[in-house]
């Protein structure tokens, strides 16, 4: 992704700097599937499947230059309504390495943990989809999600934990 700016009469600006972003590898760095319906069998027949994901994120500079690091984890819990036993569980950690350039630092933090998983998205709903079809339940097709949000409350969590510390030190 190579962004261009212009100067106000159409000219490049020389000062703008160009924006460079290109992934370099994908990959899957763990993931457990847990099949708790074939590995216990179910108490009844009655199942009302509830799902919950949880998502996290990290990244990491790597040592060379322009290059992150970045790892996705989602926690997939199907439990039955009707009881709360647990159907499946999936953990994946998907990563992906990326070259950004051009970024300016204020902005990267949010770029990397944004951008760059909205990237790899589309691969993890698709190994979420085939490992939960192969392992005996209908593939689930996880919703989209909103990297932005998640940020945002990142962002708000860790400033309240900052601030808790602070405010609970006596003056």
């Amino acid at each position: 992704m190579t962004e261009d700016v212009t100067a106000p009469n159409g000219a490049p600006s020389p000062a703008a700097p160009q924006v460079r972003m290109q992934v370099l590898a994908q990959y899957v760095r763990d993931m457990s599937f847990e099949n708790m319906v074939a590995r216990k069998g179910l108490a009844g027949g009655d199942v009302q499947p509830d799902i919950e994901v949880a998502v996290s994120l990290d990244a990491r500079k790597r040592a060379a230059e322009h290059q992150y690091d970045i790892v996705m984890k989602f926690k997939v819990t199907s439990k039955n309504k009707v009881n709360s036993e647990i159907l499946f569980l999936l953990e994946l950690e998907y990563g992906g390495t990326f070259h950004v350039e051009g970024i300016p630092e204020a902005q990267l933090h949010p770029f990397l943990l944004i951008e760059c998983p909205r990237i790899l998205f589309p691969f993890v709903r698709r190994i979420i989809s085939d490992v939960t079809r192969d392992g005996g339940f209908p593939p689930l097709n996880v919703d989209q999600v909103d990297f932005m949000a998640l940020y945002r409350q990142e962002m708000a969590r860790r400033a309240q934990a900052a601030a808790a510390p602070a405010a609970a030190t006596p003056n």
